[in-house]
């Protein structure tokens, strides 16, 4: 299961992370996808990578399969689970822009400067089950796709590929984003502000202290729950100024959502738990993540890598 958010600094730069949570992680590492390198994009959805791009993900095959990435340009991405909804074309659907499943991440960072953008190519595409390997199957997915100016949740289920407009700017799993959304209204009374006192016939109640206002916000791990606490978070959380406190800022909302080993254990047997944390700064190009084992906050920028290059670069 996972988690996202969206939000702006002071300046209006976007910062876009993640949570990852599963009981083991895959050997990912930053990847950059430089301006030459030319994808191995099997329906020529990406034919070309137009800005550079940096995230977290494994290489395959020569290709980059992100998890979430970032570029150049300030776009960024990343993808959910979300199976049981999730239902991908069986094989490319004539007239259409073809994307395999696995280079969605890569097609929205490679081609695109804007959501604006991204939202108009999405109008004639089709995500299409065509895996890159037989040792790496399609991920049922959803995505989120942030800018400076907005979000959008991209979602292709029996009812074909929708697009969302992320007006909460957060993203957990199943069910979908429509669904999510509408939850939140069930928690409008929710505020950061200590209560008023009451009265109940001669008793005056007042309220113990800070957090009686948030009384009823879910704390579980459940996809629904983690999608309301997040969306809670991320709305009040003080807008910031510089780079040092939207990475805080990044941590802190996405720490208030992580599952903690022993918790909540999946179908298999294993525990899940938040394998990292990750989100991109379009502000500096940089990317950050965390790890269970290592909370230590590291980073990696384009600036450190050759953005001209023909090759991919793993971090």
């Amino acid at each position: 299961m996972c988690t996202a958010i969206r939000f702006t600094d002071a300046s209006g730069n976007m910062f876009l992370g993640r949570n990852l949570d599963w009981s083991c992680g895959y050997g990912e590492r930053i990847v950059v996808t430089p301006r030459g390198y030319v994808p191995p994009s099997p329906f020529g959805a990406t034919p070309e990578t137009r800005h550079a791009v940096i995230g977290m993900g494994i290489v395959a095959e020569n290709a980059p399969l992100y998890f979430d990435c970032g570029n150049e340009a300030g776009l960024a991405v990343a993808g959910l689970n979300f199976p049981g909804f999730a239902e991908y074309a069986p094989g490319p659907v004539e007239g259409r822009t073809n994307i395999a499943a696995w280079e969605f991440p890569l097609w929205v960072c490679a081609s695109f400067a804007s959501v604006d953008e991204a939202e108009a190519a999405l109008a004639d595409a089709t995500i299409v089950d065509s895996p890159i390997n037989e040792v790496f199957p399609s991920s049922l997915l959803h995505w989120i796709i942030g800018d400076a100016k907005r979000s959008i949740t991209v979602e292709q289920t029996a009812a074909g590929l929708e697009v969302f407009d992320n007006d909460v700017d957060v993203l957990a799993n199943q069910p979908g984003f429509d669904w999510h959304r509408e939850n939140l209204r069930s928690y409008v009374a929710l505020t950061p502000e200590v209560p008023a006192n009451a009265t109940w016939n001669s008793a005056e109640l007042a309220p113990y202290g800070s957090g009686a206002g948030i009384r009823g916000l879910p704390g579980d791990y459940y996809s629904t729950s983690r999608f309301v606490r997040a969306a809670y978070l991320n709305a009040h959380y003080p807008v910031q100024e510089d780079e040092a406190a939207n990475v805080s800022r990044m941590f802190h909302t996405l720490g208030g959502v992580a599952m903690i080993d022993g918790a909540a254990r999946m179908g298999t047997g294993d525990f899940e738990r938040t394998v990292y944390t990750g989100g991109f700064s379009a502000a500096t190009g940089t990317y950050y993540w965390n790890t269970y084992e290592d909370p230590a906050i590291r980073s990696s920028s384009l600036a450190d890598f050759d953005c001209d290059g023909t090759e991919l670069q793993e971090l």
